[in-house]
């Protein structure tokens, strides 16, 4: 995976990160699984935890994630992945994206959650998640409906985090 060419990660505000990305048809998988090496190299180099198709450039509804427990890498690839189940019970953690680099929050999500998604191989799976991987699930699958961690803020929060953004990308531009 070393050698995997990364992809640019778009940054706030690219309205590509506010559309609706489209399913995976099941037509290319060679594209798909190439395209999810990609993502996973690219979170890796970021590095990150998650990163969802839409973050680079691809209007796709493919996730990529990998916790990297205990430092091991284990990668997740969800295809069309979906939410079919979420706690009441709700959790606060704070939260970051690689599309908003150096930006991070409090948010108020359901504690755990059960996603359906397709693997690289078309299979239809499930995963349950609490704690740090169902607010990552529900992280990387709002990003495939463009919606965004500061969605989830008041406006004055989000306001504020925006403008540090916008700031300090003005601020590397620069450098």
């Amino acid at each position: 995976m070393t050698d995997t060419p990364t992809l640019p990660i778009l940054f706030v505000p690219d309205p590509r990160l506010r559309a609706k990305a489209k399913p995976v048809a099941a037509t290319d998988p060679g594209r798909v699984r190439d395209l999810a090496d990609r993502m996973l190299a690219t979170m890796y180099a970021a590095p990150g935890i998650g990163l969802a198709a839409p973050q680079v450039g691809e209007m796709l509804r493919l996730v990529v994630i990998d916790l990297q427990k205990d430092e091991q890498r284990q990668p997740m690839v969800l295809v069309n992945p979906e939410i079919v189940a979420a706690s009441r019970e709700v959790a606060t953690r704070e939260e970051g994206c690689l599309s908003l680099p150096g930006q991070y929050a409090d948010v108020t999500r359901p504690a755990s959650v059960k996603v359906r998604y397709l693997d690289l191989e078309g299979a239809r799976r499930e995963v349950e998640g609490d704690g740090l991987l169902s607010a990552c699930l529900q992280h990387e699958v709002d990003h495939l409906d463009g919606v965004l961690f500061v969605d989830y803020l008041s406006a004055l929060k989000r306001n504020m985090l925006l403008r540090r953004l916008a700031k300090d990308l003005k601020a590397k531009e620069r450098a």
